[in-house]
């Protein structure tokens, strides 16, 4: 992407959770270094919902009246066509699991705009990622309610076993307990491999899922992966560490083992 171009992230926040809006948010800007014009599409009553994470992430909300079912869609998209006229966008990015947005993506395509889509997997079907020039799916990290402590009943207290006394009146010394067994508590060590691949990658240690065009292109800059080599097979070298999605055609990888330091 050439410093000139205007990345635009447009968000469907009736459609998407903010947990998705916040992973996507990261992930545009780990891809093209910037977002330039972030906007969220949603109705009256969601926004104050979403006015925390809105204000957070610096995203301009453009509240809608609902008067039907799809009014917030079609918002989003004469916004789109306004702002493209406008500002001459490099890359235009649809965030949302719907598919009612396929005509505009291909209006934007022929208004000579990159058109990428950001859906929450689980919700996007086939039809919807085919009509982008690039789609990515997240995964909605479900919050997960603390779990109570569970109070110990207080251990019962045995009688100590008496030494029977030497003859003499002397008594016999007690044997010390047995020593408890060490506990190796020490962190999961990684493969130098793996850490050195981290080090290049340093958005994998949290977690979040990123494009393996772009892990590859920062691992070749690192001497870490040959020029023609593909970097799925770097990492399936360490499958219980990274995972590739979607299975058949991998274009994400993601990061899920212990949290290197």
């Amino acid at each position: 992407m050439t410093p000139t171009q205007t990345v635009m992230v447009l968000i469907d926040a009736d459609n998407v959770s903010p947990d998705v809006i916040e992973q996507a948010l990261g992930t545009v800007v780990a891809a093209h270094g910037a977002a330039h014009v972030r906007r969220a599409y949603c109705t009256a009553d969601a926004a104050p919902k979403h006015a925390a994470l809105f204000k957070r992430l610096a995203i301009r909300p453009m509240v809608n009246l609902a008067s039907g079912k799809n009014s917030t869609d079609i918002a989003l998209a004469v916004d789109a066509m306004d702002l493209v006229v406008a500002e001459r966008p490099g890359v235009v990015v649809i965030v949302s699991s719907d598919s009612d947005f396929a005509p505009l993506v291909i209006r934007l395509r022929e208004k000579g705009c990159r058109v990428c889509g950001i859906g929450q997997a689980g919700k996007t079907g086939d039809e919807v990622t085919r009509v982008y020039d690039e789609f990515v799916e997240i995964t909605h990290r479900a919050k997960t309610a603390a779990k109570a402590p569970v109070a110990k009943a207080p251990a019962a207290r045995t009688p100590a076993a008496r030494t029977p006394a030497k003859r003499g009146g002397r008594k016999a010394k007690a044997e010390p307990p047995p020593a408890e067994p060490e506990v190796d508590d020490a962190e999961p060590t990684l493969p130098d491999a793996v850490l050195r691949v981290l080090a290049a990658l340093p958005r994998l240690r949290d977690g979040a899922p990123m494009e393996l065009g772009i892990a590859a292109e920062r691992l070749r800059s690192s001497g870490l992966l040959a020029k023609n080599a593909p970097s799925t097979k770097l990492f399936k070298k360490h499958p219980e560490l990274f995972t590739l999605t979607p299975e058949r055609q991998p274009n994400r990888v993601q990061y899920c083992g212990p949290v290197a330091k």
